[in-house]
C-alpha cells in the first residue's frame, strides 16, 4: 500500500494530541449522561468519605489494626474492607448476613450485593447496581495490607497519605478489589466528578483535589512510606468540613 506523506504527518499529530499530558495520569472518562456537577453532589460524596474515614479510625481503635480485605487461610480473597466496616456505619444487621469465611461471589454472599448501603452508592454518575467508586490503595506501594494500623503503617504522616478515594471506575462493593499502586503507574481517580476527586486522608480528614494533579505528586500521596516531603501545592481544591 502506498503511503501519502501528508496523511502520515497528520495522523502522527492526531496521535500525539490524544496521548495523556506527560507527567500526569490518564484523565478519568467524562460521563456525558451525568449532567453538570452540583455543590450538593460534591458535599454528599465528601461527607460519605468522612463517615468511611471515621469507621476506619473506630475500627483501628477497637481491634488495633485497620480493616483490610478478608483472606482465607490459604490467602485467597474473600470480602472487602467495605464489608468489614458495616457495623461501624450503622449496618450491623447487614454485616451479620454475610458468610465471612466464604468469597464475595459465593451463593450466599452474592445475594447481598444488591443490598449495598447508600453510603457507598455513586452520588452522580450511573453505575451497575452494587458498584461503588470508593476504593483504598493496595499493591506493593499502597497501605492496604493485612496488619496495617494507625499510625505505624504511615511513617510519612497520616495527614500526608491517602486512605480511600473516588476511583475512576467502580467495583462491586463486596469484592476485595481496590486501586493498585506498584510505585510506578498511578491508578486512575476521579470517575464521579470528571477528574476532580475526594479522598480521605489517613488522619481522617477529607479533601477535594483538582483535576490533573501531576503523577509525581499523586505517588507521594499514595505511598505511605516513600520518605519524601510533599510540595507546598498538592492540588487541594477544598477541605470537607467535619
Amino acid at each position: 500500500m502506498r503511503l501519502i506523506p501528508g496523511l502520515v504527518l497528520v495522523s502522527a499529530a492526531v496521535a500525539l494530541l490524544t496521548l495523556p499530558e506527560q507527567g500526569r495520569p490518564a484523565p478519568a472518562p467524562k460521563d456525558e449522561s451525568a449532567g453538570p456537577i452540583t455543590p450538593a453532589q460534591l458535599k454528599e460524596s465528601g461527607k460519605n468519605l468522612l463517615q468511611v474515614a471515621l469507621a476506619f479510625h473506630n475500627y483501628n481503635d477497637t481491634y488495633g489494626t485497620l480493616p483490610t480485605n478478608l483472606l482465607s487461610k490459604d490467602n485467597k480473597p474473600l470480602l472487602s474492607w467495605r464489608v468489614q466496616i458495616l457495623p461501624l456505619i450503622e449496618q450491623g444487621e447487614l454485616y451479620h448476613q454475610f458468610k465471612l469465611d466464604e468469597p464475595w461471589d459465593s451463593d450466599s454472599n452474592k445475594k447481598l450485593i444488591a443490598k449495598m448501603p447508600k453510603l457507598y452508592a455513586p452520588v452522580r454518575v450511573k453505575a451497575d447496581a452494587g458498584k461503588t467508586f470508593y476504593q483504598a490503595f493496595g499493591g506493593s506501594h499502597g497501605w492496604l495490607k493485612t496488619g496495617a494500623r494507625l499510625p505505624a503503617s504511615f511513617p510519612d504522616g497520616m495527614s500526608n497519605t491517602l486512605l480511600v478515594a473516588e476511583a475512576a471506575k467502580p467495583v462491586v462493593w463486596t469484592k476485595p478489589e481496590d486501586l493498585v499502586f506498584d510505585g510506578k503507574d498511578v491508578p486512575a481517580l476521579g470517575g464521579l466528578f470528571d477528574g476532580r476527586f475526594h479522598a480521605a486522608m489517613a488522619d481522617g480528614s477529607v479533601k477535594r483535589f483538582r483535576k490533573g494533579i501531576d503523577a509525581a505528586v499523586l505517588k507521594l500521596l499514595i505511598d505511605p512510606a516513600d520518605g519524601n516531603p510533599l510540595p507546598s501545592d498538592i492540588g487541594v481544591e477544598a477541605e470537607v468540613q467535619r
